[in-house]
Order: C-alpha cells, then sequence, then structure tokens
C-alpha cells in the first residue's frame, strides 16, 4: 500500500486536523503569523499526527478529540524542528530555506516555544491529566534526547547504545505518544494503551533508522536533504559508527576526522567507506527488525 493510500483511510480527518493548526496558529502578532504559515507551507508528510488518526479509527474511537490530539503532536514536532534548526545551524529543509535562515536564531527559537505553549493550551482544553502526563513526559524526553545527541556531536568515540538511545528519546517517543494516546481518547484498557505504545517507539526507530541510511545516499532527488547532512552537522549516525567498527584502517581514520571535523567536503570518500563496510545495508537491516516489531 503506498503512503497516499495510507493517508487517504483517513482523508477527511487530516483535512480537519489542516483546519486545526491554521485556526490554532494565528496570533495578533505578524511575525508568529509569517514564521508558521511558512512552516505550514513548507508541507512535510505530517506521519506522526497520521498515526494518531489512523489508530484512533483502527479502534473505532468516534469522537472528535483525536482532531485535537493530531494538532498537538504536530505542534510540538514543528517547535522541535525550528528548535533543531537553530542548534544545527542547518539552512535547508525539505528542499527549502529554514526559518531560522529567512527570519534569524531569535525568532525561530521563539515561534517554536509558542508553538510548544499552543499545544500545551490546547491539551489543557482537553481535560485530561492522564494525556497531560504523557505529552508531558514526552516532551521532556525529547529534550533529554537532543541533550544526548548534542553530547555526541563530534564524537568519534560514539557507540551505537549511545546513538539508539538518543534516536528513541529524540525520535521514537514522539511515535509511541501518538499512538499511545489514541487508546487514551477511546478509553482502552492498559493492555491496548502499552500495545500500542510499543508499536509507535519501534515504528519511530524504524523511521530513524532509514533516514539515516538515507542520509548516506547517493542518488536520493525524492529526499529533501543533501548527502551527508549528518557528517557536516558531526553527527555520528548508525552508518558511521558501523563503518568506524568495520572499515579498514584507512577508512576508520577517514570517517574519524571526518565527525571529529564535520568533514563535508571528505563526503565521497566517507560515503565510499560507509558502502565498502555494509554499513547501510546493516543499518538497513535494523530497521526492518523495528519495522517487524512494530
Amino acid at each position: 500500500m503506498t503512503f497516499d493510500a495510507i493517508k487517504a483511510l483517513v482523508r477527511d480527518d487530516l483535512a480537519a486536523v489542516d483546519r486545526e493548526i491554521r485556526a490554532r496558529l494565528q496570533s495578533e502578532v505578524a511575525l508568529i503569523n509569517q514564521l508558521a504559515g511558512y512552516l505550514i507551507a513548507g508541507g512535510g508528510k505530517r506521519l506522526r499526527p497520521l498515526i494518531v488518526l489512523l489508530a484512533a479509527r483502527a479502534l473505532g474511537y468516534t469522537g472528535r478529540a483525536h482532531i485535537a490530539l493530531a494538532t498537538i503532536i504536530e505542534f510540538i514536532h514543528s517547535a522541535t524542528l525550528l528548535h533543531d534548526d537553530v542548534v544545527d545551524a542547518s539552512q535547508m529543509r525539505r528542499g527549502r530555506t529554514t526559518a531560522n535562515a529567512v527570519w534569524g536564531n531569535e525568532a525561530a527559537v521563539l515561534v517554536g516555544d509558542f508553538m510548544y505553549s499552543r499545544a500545551f493550551e490546547l491539551m489543557v482544553e482537553l481535560n485530561n491529566m492522564r494525556i497531560m502526563a504523557i505529552l508531558a513526559h514526552t516532551t521532556n524526553t525529547i529534550a533529554k534526547g537532543e541533550v544526548l545527541q548534542l553530547l555526541n556531536c563530534r564524537d568519534p568515540e560514539t557507540t551505537e547504545d549511545r546513538y539508539l538511545a538518543v534516536i528513541q528519546a529524540k525520535t521514537a517517543k514522539l511515535f509511541e505518544a501518538s499512538a499511545r494516546l489514541a487508546a487514551v481518547v477511546n478509553g482502552d484498557g492498559e493492555p491496548v494503551e502499552t500495545a500500542l505504545a510499543s508499536y509507535g517507539s519501534h515504528l519511530g526507530t524504524a523511521f530513524q533508522l532509514v533516514d539515516d541510511a538515507l542520509d548516506y545516499g547517493r542518488d536520493n532527488p525524492a529526499l529533501d536533504k543533501n548527502v551527508g547532512d549528518d557528517l557536516s552537522e558531526g553527527n555520528p549516525t548508525l552508518p558511521l559508527i558501523h563503518a568506524l567498527r568495520n572499515g579498514t584502517a584507512t577508512q576508520q581514520a577517514l570517517i574519524r576526522t571526518a565527525i571529529e571535523t564535520g568533514g563535508g567536503e571528505q563526503i565521497e570518500a566517507v560515503v565510499d567507506a560507509i558502502e565498502s563496510a555494509g554499513s547501510i545495508a546493516y543499518t538497513a537491516g535494523r530497521a526492518q527488525v523495528e519495522a517487524e516489531r512494530a
């Protein structure tokens, strides 16, 4: 089944989420409207809100709270993107200039804060402490994941376990919350909630593993990213970690130096080393395992 076919299953719900996003981002502050509008216009897969909607429908939910939950999840995700781009000094996302490159780091951080706080205003409207507790814990875990990634930055000694700890906190946790919240709003018991949370966590881990493998693909015209973006940021993801462990001594020295210096100018040689060590296939295999667990 294609991604478009999956989205078609909840087409009306997705349209409702889009309307809610636009309505809730309105502000009397012009800069907020401009920057938030730019972010919305940038599109994106809306994958995390989609998980909320699909999980809710799978459980037979017939109410409307899942629309608000999907909106909250998208606001949290968008806020983390705004902050990420500032931390990483990113200039491009989804094939477009990043908000921080257009309006500056200060505006990007502050509008990210606005989106976080607007998400929590929406949570309060739902008047469900269980939802509040899950999302408060989720946002805190994401923040810890960001700090863990910062500690790994430009560190060639980063282990696979340290890498996985980052993606499970920074990426998988929001997928986990997206699926879990559908069970909460539907009033299902703990076994269903836990099962959906596990599904979301494994799916989110698989998603990030695939994304990190694709970062070193030579021919990715469909991707809104440049080859080696993670390396340029000094971010040692699994393909690099695996190649460091399994490449030749020369390849290991090359990759170690590239991580320490953010060696984007060495990207062709690094990709050659990663491919030679079978690191893309290894990362894809780990993603497949996570997908099967999901």
